[in-house]
């Protein structure tokens, strides 16, 4: 399903670890897949608020959890740096939808990275 929020469309998911040659692209670019996923569930499911974002959300943090081991795997990981950018991506893709009262921390609560 394509994506249809013009925003997300044209937005370079994880530019910065695409940019950064300690994360390898090939695990990138499973990240980038869970966000798109992420936003193809959020058009198809049209949340009515947060708490059904979040809902959304929490499944593509477990993901996120679950990639960190194949980062691990790869020499790399997600560290600091990492995490504030998967994380602005989480809020990127809640203003998209409109979301702008999403609180951030809700939006990756069950993180283990």
């Amino acid at each position: 399903m394509p994506i249809t929020n013009q925003q997300v469309a044209g937005h370079a998911f994880l530019r910065q670890m695409y940019d950064d040659s300690y994360f390898p692209d090939r695990v990138v670019d499973r990240g980038k897949a869970i966000l798109v996923r992420l936003c193809e569930r959020i058009e198809a499911e049209q949340p009515s608020g947060p708490r059904t974002l979040y809902a959304l959300t929490q499944s593509a943090t477990e993901e996120f959890n679950l990639l960190d081991r194949e980062f691990v795997a790869a020499g790399s990981g997600i560290e600091t740096v990492a995490r504030e950018w998967i994380c602005d991506e989480f809020c990127f893709v809640a203003s998209a939808y409109g979301f702008t009262d999403a609180e951030e921390e809700m939006l990756t609560a069950g993180r283990d990275w």
